[in-house]
C-alpha cells in the first residue's frame, strides 16, 4: 500500500497546471480616494475595461472616488431607470385578473389536500 501512495507532493497545495501557453491579459492600475476618511485603494482591472466611478473603502465603508491623474471623478447620475421586479415581469406576461384565477385555484388545490375544503367561514381575497 505504501508503494502505491504519492510522493513529493503536497495535495492541495499547489496546481499541477502549467502556465504555458497562457497569455495575459494588459490591466492597469485603477485608484479611488475616500472623501471621508483619505484612505486610497489601488485596483487592478483589465486595459480594456471601464473602471466603476466608486468602490467601497476598504476601511471606513463610505463611497471611494475614481481618480484620474490624481484627481477625482465626479460620478455621473444614471438614467435613473429602477430596476424591474418580479412583479413587473410578472405583470407582463398576465394581467391582474389572470393572476387573481390563478391565485384561487390554487388555494382551492392546497386547501383540498388539506382537507379543509372550502370553509364558508374564511374571507374570499380580493372580496
Amino acid at each position: 500500500m505504501a508503494d502505491r501512495s504519492l510522493r513529493g507532493i503536497r495535495l492541495g497545495a499547489q496546481s499541477l497546471q502549467s502556465e504555458e501557453g497562457v497569455v495575459f491579459m494588459e490591466r492597469s492600475a485603477t485608484t479611488y480616494a475616500c472623501p471621508v476618511c483619505g484612505h486610497e485603494t489601488t485596483l487592478m482591472f483589465a486595459a480594456d475595461a471601464e473602471p466603476p466611478q466608486t468602490w467601497e473603502c476598504r476601511s471606513c465603508g463610505a463611497d471611494a472616488l475614481l481618480e484620474v491623474d490624481g484627481k477625482p471623478v465626479t460620478p455621473v447620475e444614471e438614467d435613473g431607470k429602477a430596476a424591474r421586479t418580479h412583479w413587473d415581469m410578472l405583470l407582463e406576461r398576465r394581467t391582474r385578473a389572470e393572476l387573481e384565477e390563478l391565485l384561487e385555484e390554487r388555494l382551492a388545490y392546497i386547501r383540498a389536500r388539506r382537507g379543509a375544503g372550502d370553509d364558508p367561514t374564511r374571507q374570499k381575497i380580493g372580496a
